[in-house]
């Protein structure tokens, strides 16, 4: 028996293997397919011109058609068209075809002149104007040179103007600036400091791993540099539209009862208020929203600094649900986008008291009754003007004098300040504690209880008493 052709064999193969296949037919059943004549080993055209299954012929190819390589016909609807009206015997339109014209003939499309470019001279260098017979290239460049010096001349006399008449400005705007301090005062302050410095003996326990003596100096060298930048502006009140100084009291007279309530640290009370002014630096707040900024604050400050932080429901609760958590959340959100998530650089008054009251081997009640003065410029925007280390010792040298103490060298290493520096500050908050209204704030209702020594009714009845003869 002859074996099959692999193509067959394997065609067989697939048929059996495959279940949707169609049963295998015989040849008898089929007439002898084996004996008809395969066209697989034919090529396309072969195929075309070969004839049809079941003794067909190929359909005819009409004029101005042709066959493609598969056998179908392609016709051309035109030439069809043309020989139908031909046989009709009707007229034939033909459409004239212009000939392609030649690019040597073809006129040239005008192109739009660049507009001259005039030079503007100076009235000052029209001399420069002259011919080259008359002046050298090397006196144009010279002359060029000197009329250059004498604009830049005149340039800098126009800034340096400008700068006086700002600066005499400012001078005359700024009235409620108490650090100002003329030349020769701040020269012997200057002087004063170094020679503390260049004598006073700082004994240092190195054992005391609390104090990490051999960083201290870096560290408070690096605060200083810090305080610098998170300081804000101390007349951002006057671009405000709709938000008084009074209104900015009240606030923060508010955020001091909402940080005792809830039994937070010191340092998140001043990180909450410094984010508040910092902010209002730079955005302008209606007044529905200043409270929503005093709560956000808070929120941020007591995330940043607690340990355990009340929740945002807790801040809602605060605000007598004046606002909504998603307010809140989306405050958050623009405050800490507008201050470029700068929060860490600030470094509370609490910092550097620590470092001070080391001159006095940390007395309580000096450190209890600074804490209440201190707490006393946050109601007061004049004191925006002064950096954290300037309002720790300007808090730790009233209390002294409070007291009965001196403001000694050890004082002045500690905290780099001098008395003549402190005296404006101290005065102008004794002036605070003797207003009328004071004792309705809350600062002095905190501070007037047994646990903070009633350092707030000790410091007023001090202020109105002694501070004149004191003070000076």
């Amino acid at each position: 028996m002859a074996s099959r052709a692999p193509t067959t064999r394997r065609a067989a193969a697939s048929r059996r293997n495959d279940e949707n296949a169609l049963p295998a037919q015989t040849t008898q059943a089929t007439g002898g397919l084996r004996n008809k004549a395969s066209l697989s080993n034919l090529g396309p055209a072969a195929k075309a011109a070969a004839p049809a299954a079941g003794g067909k012929k190929a359909a005819p190819v009409k004029a101005g058609a042709k066959r493609t390589a598969l056998g179908g016909v392609v016709g051309n609807g035109i030439k069809e068209e043309v020989e139908e009206e031909k046989k009709a015997g009707k007229a034939v339109k033909t459409e004239a075809r212009a000939p392609l014209g030649n690019r040597a003939n073809a006129q040239a499309r005008p192109i739009a002149p660049v507009p001259a470019r005039t030079r503007v001279v100076p009235a000052s260098m029209d001399h420069l104007l002259q011919s080259a017979d008359e002046v050298s290239e090397m006196d144009i460049d010279h002359r060029v040179q000197q009329d250059a010096a004498s604009a830049r001349a005149a340039h800098d006399e126009e800034l340096l103007d400008d700068e006086d008449q700002d600066g005499d400005e400012e001078e005359e705007e700024d009235e409620e600036d108490w650090l100002r301090m003329s030349d020769e005062e701040v020269i012997r302050c200057r002087e004063e400091l170094e020679a503390v410095q260049s004598t006073f003996y700082d004994e240092v326990d190195m054992m005391d791993t609390t104090m990490v003596a051999e960083y201290a100096d870096e560290i408070f060298g690096h605060m200083e540099e810090m305080e610098i930048t998170t300081m804000p502006n101390p007349r951002y009140m006057d671009f405000q539209t709709e938000i008084e100084w009074s209104m900015r009291t009240t606030l923060i007279d508010w955020l001091l009862q909402v940080h005792l309530r809830y039994h937070m640290l010191p340092e998140t009370l001043w990180i909450a208020v410094n984010l508040v002014d910092r902010f209002l630096s730079v955005r302008v707040v209606s007044l529905v929203k200043l409270q929503l900024v005093g709560v956000t604050a808070m929120f941020i400050a007591a995330k940043y600094e607690e340990i355990l932080a009340p929740s945002v429901e807790e801040f809602v609760y605060m605000t007598e649900n004046g606002y909504t958590k998603d307010e809140i959340l989306k405050g958050e959100r623009i405050i800490l986008q507008t201050l470029d998530f700068s929060v860490s650089p600030y470094c509370s008054p609490y910092s550097w008291v620590r470092r001070i009251s080391k001159a006095d081997d940390y007395d309580i009640q000096t450190r209890t009754l600074s804490k209440f003065l201190m707490e006393v410029t946050l109601l007061d925007h004049q004191f925006l003007r002064a950096k954290p280390s300037m309002i720790a010792a300007v808090g730790m040298y009233l209390a002294r004098k409070m007291l009965g103490g001196d403001w000694n060298d050890a004082f002045i290493f500690y905290s780099n300040f001098t008395e003549s520096q402190l005296l404006p500050g101290a005065i102008r908050l004794c002036e605070r504690l003797c207003e009328q209204d004071f004792e309705s704030v809350y600062v002095y209702k905190k501070y007037s209880n047994k646990k903070f020594l009633r350092a707030s009714q000790f410091a007023r009845e001090w202020a109105q008493s002694s501070a004149a003869s004191v003070l000076g």
